[in-house]
Protein backbone atom coordinates (compact mmCIF):
# COMPACT_ATOMS: atom_id res chain seq x y z
CA UNK A 1 0.00 0.00 0.00
CA UNK A 2 1.19 3.38 -0.96
CA UNK A 3 1.51 5.43 2.19
CA UNK A 4 2.48 9.07 0.92
CA UNK A 5 -1.50 10.06 -0.49
CA UNK A 6 -2.23 9.05 3.01
CA UNK A 7 0.11 11.34 4.63
CA UNK A 8 -0.49 13.87 1.97
CA UNK A 9 -4.36 13.60 2.59
CA UNK A 10 -4.17 14.09 6.52
CA UNK A 11 -1.52 17.18 5.77
CA UNK A 12 -4.74 18.58 3.46
CA UNK A 13 -6.95 18.06 6.77
CA UNK A 14 -3.93 20.27 8.68
CA UNK A 15 -3.93 16.52 10.83
CA UNK A 16 -0.09 17.37 10.65
CA UNK A 17 0.84 15.40 13.94
CA UNK A 18 -1.02 12.47 12.91
CA UNK A 19 0.68 12.93 9.70
CA UNK A 20 4.37 13.08 11.61
CA UNK A 21 3.37 10.43 13.94
CA UNK A 22 2.58 7.86 10.93
CA UNK A 23 5.52 8.74 9.34
CA UNK A 24 7.69 8.14 12.52
CA UNK A 25 5.63 4.92 12.64
CA UNK A 26 6.78 3.55 9.00
CA UNK A 27 10.59 3.82 10.26
CA UNK A 28 9.81 2.23 13.99
CA UNK A 29 10.00 -1.49 13.74
CA UNK A 30 8.44 -1.41 17.30
CA UNK A 31 5.83 0.03 16.23
CA UNK A 32 4.65 -2.82 13.81
CA UNK A 33 3.69 -5.30 16.54
CA UNK A 34 1.36 -2.94 17.86
CA UNK A 35 -2.68 -3.67 17.27
CA UNK A 36 -4.32 -1.05 14.82
CA UNK A 37 -6.24 -0.01 17.96
CA UNK A 38 -2.74 1.13 19.74
CA UNK A 39 -1.12 2.35 16.59
CA UNK A 40 -4.46 4.47 16.29
CA UNK A 41 -4.49 5.46 19.38
CA UNK A 42 -0.60 7.12 19.07
CA UNK A 43 -1.44 8.89 16.00
CA UNK A 44 -4.69 10.18 17.60
CA UNK A 45 -2.23 11.12 20.90
CA UNK A 46 -0.20 12.63 18.90
CA UNK A 47 -2.10 15.23 17.04
CA UNK A 48 -3.81 16.16 20.13
CA UNK A 49 -0.31 17.66 22.02
CA UNK A 50 0.64 19.23 18.52
CA UNK A 51 -2.53 20.64 18.44
CA UNK A 52 -1.85 22.15 21.94
CA UNK A 53 1.85 23.43 21.46
CA UNK A 54 0.72 25.50 18.44
CA UNK A 55 -2.30 26.98 21.17
CA UNK A 56 0.17 27.37 23.55
CA UNK A 57 2.67 28.87 21.11
CA UNK A 58 0.12 31.23 19.56
CA UNK A 59 -1.01 32.88 22.79
CA UNK A 60 2.16 33.13 24.10
CA UNK A 61 3.19 35.54 21.00
CA UNK A 62 -0.13 37.36 21.41
CA UNK A 63 0.47 38.32 25.05
CA UNK A 64 3.93 39.71 24.30
CA UNK A 65 5.23 38.93 27.92
CA UNK A 66 8.35 40.97 29.30
CA UNK A 67 10.16 37.98 30.69
CA UNK A 68 10.33 34.30 29.79
CA UNK A 69 8.76 33.18 33.47
CA UNK A 70 6.95 30.36 34.85
CA UNK A 71 5.50 29.73 38.45
CA UNK A 72 7.97 26.60 38.74
CA UNK A 73 10.77 29.06 38.35
CA UNK A 74 10.41 31.05 41.47
CA UNK A 75 13.17 31.31 43.50
CA UNK A 76 12.03 30.70 47.25
CA UNK A 77 15.42 31.23 48.37
CA UNK A 78 14.74 34.63 49.12
CA UNK A 79 12.38 36.09 52.54
CA UNK A 80 9.86 37.65 50.18
CA UNK A 81 6.94 36.69 51.73
CA UNK A 82 5.39 34.32 49.75
CA UNK A 83 2.72 32.41 49.98
CA UNK A 84 3.30 29.28 48.91
CA UNK A 85 0.00 27.69 49.96
CA UNK A 86 -1.60 31.14 48.07
CA UNK A 87 0.59 30.36 45.26
CA UNK A 88 -0.53 27.01 44.63
CA UNK A 89 -4.34 28.51 45.15
CA UNK A 90 -3.79 30.94 42.20
CA UNK A 91 -1.56 28.63 39.81
CA UNK A 92 -5.13 26.83 38.93
CA UNK A 93 -5.89 29.80 37.04
CA UNK A 94 -9.60 29.28 38.44
CA UNK A 95 -9.29 33.18 39.79
CA UNK A 96 -9.03 33.87 35.52
CA UNK A 97 -11.95 31.97 34.95
CA UNK A 98 -13.99 34.07 38.03
CA UNK A 99 -12.86 36.95 36.42
CA UNK A 100 -11.33 37.76 39.73
CA UNK A 101 -8.23 40.66 39.55
CA UNK A 102 -4.44 39.77 41.63
CA UNK A 103 -2.47 43.08 42.50
CA UNK A 104 1.28 42.53 42.94
CA UNK A 105 3.14 45.29 44.84
CA UNK A 106 6.40 45.85 46.75
CA UNK A 107 9.67 47.38 46.78
CA UNK A 108 11.64 47.84 42.84
CA UNK A 109 13.30 45.15 41.93
CA UNK A 110 12.22 42.21 44.11
CA UNK A 111 10.31 40.12 41.22
CA UNK A 112 6.85 42.04 40.82
CA UNK A 113 7.18 41.52 36.98
CA UNK A 114 8.40 37.98 37.07
CA UNK A 115 5.28 37.16 38.74
CA UNK A 116 3.08 39.11 36.61
CA UNK A 117 4.64 37.13 33.80
CA UNK A 118 4.88 33.61 35.74
CA UNK A 119 1.23 34.13 35.86
CA UNK A 120 0.41 34.76 32.39
CA UNK A 121 2.49 32.11 31.23
CA UNK A 122 0.66 30.10 33.33
CA UNK A 123 -2.83 31.12 31.80
CA UNK A 124 -1.83 30.52 28.48
CA UNK A 125 -0.85 26.64 29.52
CA UNK A 126 -4.31 26.62 30.64
CA UNK A 127 -5.64 27.77 27.30
CA UNK A 128 -6.31 30.94 28.63
CA UNK A 129 -5.39 34.33 26.54
CA UNK A 130 -3.33 36.96 28.12
CA UNK A 131 -1.37 40.24 27.18
CA UNK A 132 1.36 42.06 29.23
CA UNK A 133 1.04 45.93 29.00
CA UNK A 134 3.33 48.13 30.75
CA UNK A 135 1.48 50.88 32.33
CA UNK A 136 3.49 53.78 30.38
CA UNK A 137 3.14 52.46 27.28
CA UNK A 138 -0.32 51.36 27.91
CA UNK A 139 -1.60 54.84 28.18
CA UNK A 140 1.03 56.52 25.81
CA UNK A 141 -1.13 53.71 23.30
CA UNK A 142 -4.62 54.91 24.08
CA UNK A 143 -3.56 58.44 24.03
CA UNK A 144 -2.65 58.04 20.32
CA UNK A 145 -5.62 55.91 19.57
CA UNK A 146 -7.66 58.81 20.78
CA UNK A 147 -5.84 60.74 17.89
CA UNK A 148 -6.62 57.95 15.10
CA UNK A 149 -10.49 57.55 16.19
CA UNK A 150 -9.19 53.83 17.30
CA UNK A 151 -10.01 54.16 20.65
CA UNK A 152 -13.21 51.97 21.15
CA UNK A 153 -11.72 49.26 19.18
CA UNK A 154 -8.34 48.99 20.94
CA UNK A 155 -10.44 48.85 24.42
CA UNK A 156 -12.98 46.01 22.88
CA UNK A 157 -9.76 44.54 21.77
CA UNK A 158 -8.77 44.52 24.83
CA UNK A 159 -11.82 43.73 26.33
CA UNK A 160 -12.05 39.65 24.86
CA UNK A 161 -8.36 38.84 26.79
CA UNK A 162 -8.67 36.63 29.82
CA UNK A 163 -6.05 38.08 31.93
CA UNK A 164 -4.86 41.43 31.08
CA UNK A 165 -1.16 42.31 32.95
CA UNK A 166 -0.47 46.01 33.80
CA UNK A 167 2.94 46.09 34.72
CA UNK A 168 4.88 49.58 36.48
CA UNK A 169 1.37 50.99 37.34
CA UNK A 170 2.04 54.27 39.45
CA UNK A 171 5.36 54.68 38.16
CA UNK A 172 4.52 58.01 36.34
CA UNK A 173 2.38 60.82 36.52
CA UNK A 174 -1.69 60.12 35.58
CA UNK A 175 -3.59 62.92 34.18
CA UNK A 176 -7.06 63.48 33.70
CA UNK A 177 -7.49 61.34 30.20
CA UNK A 178 -5.26 58.74 31.72
CA UNK A 179 -7.42 58.56 34.81
CA UNK A 180 -10.34 58.48 32.62
CA UNK A 181 -8.60 55.51 29.91
CA UNK A 182 -8.12 53.28 32.92
CA UNK A 183 -11.73 53.28 34.20
CA UNK A 184 -12.77 52.55 31.12
CA UNK A 185 -10.60 49.63 30.64
CA UNK A 186 -11.28 48.31 33.74
CA UNK A 187 -14.85 49.02 33.78
CA UNK A 188 -15.10 46.64 30.23
CA UNK A 189 -13.12 43.62 32.68
CA UNK A 190 -14.98 43.91 35.52
CA UNK A 191 -16.38 40.73 36.81
CA UNK A 192 -15.64 38.95 33.55
CA UNK A 193 -11.99 39.48 32.71
CA UNK A 194 -9.11 39.25 35.05
CA UNK A 195 -6.76 42.39 35.45
CA UNK A 196 -3.35 41.40 37.28
CA UNK A 197 -1.14 44.71 38.64
CA UNK A 198 1.88 44.99 39.69
CA UNK A 199 2.98 48.42 41.45
CA UNK A 200 5.96 49.44 43.57
CA UNK A 201 3.46 51.78 45.12
CA UNK A 202 1.62 51.11 48.50
CA UNK A 203 -1.68 50.22 48.15
CA UNK A 204 -2.85 52.82 50.76
CA UNK A 205 -1.57 55.23 48.09
CA UNK A 206 -2.80 54.55 45.24
CA UNK A 207 -6.20 57.02 46.06
CA UNK A 208 -3.78 59.86 46.14
CA UNK A 209 -2.41 58.82 43.16
CA UNK A 210 -4.73 58.27 40.75
CA UNK A 211 -5.84 62.27 42.36
CA UNK A 212 -9.62 62.58 40.88
CA UNK A 213 -11.33 61.14 44.27
CA UNK A 214 -14.56 60.46 42.19
CA UNK A 215 -12.71 58.67 39.35
CA UNK A 216 -10.21 57.39 42.14
CA UNK A 217 -13.22 55.38 44.29
CA UNK A 218 -14.51 54.16 40.79
CA UNK A 219 -11.12 52.70 39.53
CA UNK A 220 -10.20 51.13 42.93
CA UNK A 221 -14.14 49.38 43.47
CA UNK A 222 -13.37 47.98 40.30
CA UNK A 223 -10.01 46.84 40.32
CA UNK A 224 -9.35 45.98 44.37
CA UNK A 225 -12.88 44.82 45.49
CA UNK A 226 -12.51 40.90 46.28
CA UNK A 227 -8.63 40.89 44.19
CA UNK A 228 -5.97 38.64 45.27
CA UNK A 229 -3.27 40.29 46.83
CA UNK A 230 0.31 39.39 47.10
CA UNK A 231 2.83 41.53 48.83
CA UNK A 232 6.46 41.04 48.26
CA UNK A 233 8.99 41.81 51.17
CA UNK A 234 12.71 42.69 51.33
CA UNK A 235 15.37 45.01 50.25
CA UNK A 236 17.50 42.88 47.82
CA UNK A 237 16.75 43.41 44.47
CA UNK A 238 15.91 39.86 42.22
CA UNK A 239 18.15 41.25 39.51
CA UNK A 240 21.03 41.79 41.77
CA UNK A 241 20.85 38.59 43.49
CA UNK A 242 20.49 37.03 39.72
CA UNK A 243 23.78 38.99 38.88
CA UNK A 244 25.91 38.15 41.93
CA UNK A 245 24.50 34.39 40.93
CA UNK A 246 26.04 34.45 37.49
CA UNK A 247 29.02 36.39 38.84
CA UNK A 248 29.96 33.70 40.82
CA UNK A 249 28.91 30.79 38.49
CA UNK A 250 31.72 32.51 35.93
CA UNK A 251 34.41 32.63 38.65
CA UNK A 252 34.09 29.22 39.66
CA UNK A 253 37.04 27.41 38.40
CA UNK A 254 36.16 25.15 35.19
CA UNK A 255 36.64 21.72 35.89
CA UNK A 256 39.34 19.91 33.41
Amino acid sequence: MLIQPTLDSLNHLKLYGMAAALSEQLTQSAAHGLAFEERFGLLVEREVVHRENRRLSRLLQLAALKQRACLEDLDFRSRRGLDRSQLASLTSCDWIRAGQNLVIHGATGCGKTFLGCAFAHQACRQGLSALYLRAPRLFEELGLCHADGSFRKRLATIAKVNLVVIDDFAISPLGPRERNDLLELLDDRVGGRSTLITSQLPLELWHDYIGDPTLADAILDRLLHNAHKIHLEGEESMRKRAASDKQQTASKPKKN
